[in-house]
């Protein structure tokens, strides 16, 4: 296996190589997995793993052995090298279900993420500087809410470009979120938090990958929820701005590179925790950045049968949703003030490719593999490329 750790966002550590051609296919299926398998504490992933016994992990293996990406962003892992090693081997690696068979990928990168790094500032107004809300990016430790890139085809180390270390503050338009109770405007972080607050709760990488004799870029991240703050709406602008980030970079905005040229082929995946037509994002920053983009191909948009049941099942917000249930990718709570099932997970490929096939694991009850979609809150979207 050829595996990367992103040690720094720009300088990946190549940890092993193993070299490896894969086929050249005519179709290649990207997907992307919100996997829900980050877990409280440092190291406690790892230790649930062992024995290849954990149901969740289990039924996340048999969704990816049904599905069968070639290339698949894998979210909410916490990052332990150890852990995914264990993920790959002992449930990948096995066949988890009645027809099931063994998932094996040869290369793998691994982010470096902002979550859980501390800032030794008090990032949130509590009182404190150590809580999770204290960190970098939320999280209680270094690596949770971590992501994974696999991948069937060889990804070109030298080429990745990851930019977790871009400071919020000097991202053009940067919307910095005010506190109130100051007459000073977008004062809520403190100038030695905005010296250190990055843009990226996460990561933003671009992974170039050689499929066959082609060339497909790879953009991952994980913008933060735009929810769990207050009246500043920190969270909220954060999420807009991780969103619009992708538009910049595509673009070539003030102070940024173009990460990519003209006519390169790229897909664009992740969990963006905002919806175009419901749920708290402010803004529409999805539909606004990126699903009426020149460069971004917003059709056909995945869906399922999964989700219009779900929605019918669940009712309450999904009652009142703009947005068709059949392109729904997450399965939220229903009730007062909950924002019910949306779509926040994306795949979504340039212009410059053509899709022959697309959708999100989310069978009906009754459909084959239905007794899986409980292992996480979100559900596998795929696109087919040729």
């Amino acid at each position: 296996m050829a595996m990367t750790l992103g040690c720094s966002p720009s300088t990946p550590e190549l940890l092993e190589h193993e070299p490896a051609v894969a086929e050249a296919r005519s179709v290649i299926r990207v997907a992307s997995f919100n996997t829900a398998l980050s877990r409280s504490s440092s190291g406690q992933l790892r230790r649930e793993l062992r024995g290849g016994r954990d149901p969740q992990a289990r039924a996340i293996a048999a969704i990816l052995q049904r599905v069968r990406p070639e290339v698949v962003l894998l979210l909410e892992v916490d990052r332990d090298a150890e852990a995914l090693a264990i993920l790959e081997r002992d449930y990948l690696g096995v066949a988890q279900a009645a027809g099931g068979e063994p998932l094996r990928y040869r290369h793998r990168f691994v982010p470096s993420t902002n979550t859980g790094v501390t800032s030794g500032l008090d990032l949130d107004h509590d009182g404190r500087s150590d809580g999770p809300g204290d960190a970098l990016g939320y999280g209680a430790f270094p690596g949770q809410y971590g992501m994974v890139v696999l991948s069937r085809y060889p990804i070109d180390v030298d080429g990745i470009r990851c930019f977790g270390d871009l400071r919020w503050r000097d991202v053009a338009g940067a919307d910095l979120p005010d506190d109130a109770s100051t007459p000073a405007p977008h004062d809520w972080y403190s100038p030695a938090a905005l010296r250190r607050l990055p843009l990226s709760s996460k990561n933003h990488c671009v992974v170039p990958i050689e499929a066959g004799e082609e060339r497909l870029h790879l953009l991952v991240s994980h913008p933060v929820p735009p929810v769990f703050d207050g009246p500043e709406d920190r969270n909220g602008l954060r999420n807009h701005d991780e969103i619009r980030l992708w538009a910049q970079l595509l673009d070539g905005a003030p102070g940024l590179p173009r990460v990519l040229p003209q006519g390169a082929r790229f897909v664009l995946a992740g969990d963006l925790n905002a919806d175009p037509h419901d749920g708290d994002s402010r803004g529409d920053p999805v539909g606004r950045w990126l699903l009426h983009h020149p460069r971004i191909a917003a059709t056909p948009v995945p869906s399922s049968t999964g989700a219009v049941a779900a929605a019918k099942r669940d009712g309450g917000a999904n009652t009142r949703h703009r947005g068709p249930a059949a392109q729904d990718t997450a399965d939220f709570p229903d009730g007062d003030g909950a924002p019910g099932n949306l779509r926040i997970d994306y795949v979504l490929p340039s212009t410059t490719l053509t899709v022959v096939g697309s959708g999100v694991f989310w069978p009906a009850p009754g459909e084959d593999g239905a007794e899986l979609v409980t292992a996480s809150d979100h559900r596998l979207v795929w696109v087919d490329l040729e």
